[in-house]
């Protein structure tokens, strides 16, 4: 997976006065994928010793998905799985339980006969 990511992440800049280092890429990717595949909090990372930290991973995710990459990601498995004769497109369902209601909605109770 890290080889079809890495093509596609953004140019890191070089720190303009020296200073530490960037966090390596691909530790950051696989500290993200912990937390995607496990839904544990970003705080979980800082026990484990081969990633950085929770909050470097954040940033990091917060950056690529700002970036795009994660969009593209996805566009590029689709297109491999559909090449490959794997995407299912019968099973594909929208789910629209997270869209806001504009302007309110409506009620959905009426008052209390006790209220005024």
């Amino acid at each position: 997976m890290w080889e079809r990511v890495r093509p596609l992440l953004p140019p890191r800049p070089q720190h303009p006065n020296g200073g530490r280092p960037f966090a390596d890429d691909r530790a950051c990717f696989e500290g993200i994928v912990f937390v995607l595949r496990n839904g544990c909090r970003w705080r979980a990372l800082d026990a484990i010793a081969d990633v950085p930290s929770g909050v470097t991973c954040w940033r990091r995710h917060r950056d690529w998905t700002r970036a795009g990459v994660w969009a593209r990601v996805w566009r590029i498995v689709l297109d491999e799985l559909d090449e490959a004769g794997l995407l299912d497109t019968s099973e594909f369902a929208l789910d629209a339980t997270f869209v806001e209601a504009k302007k309110g909605g409506p009620r959905s109770a009426t008052p209390s006969a006790g209220r005024a």
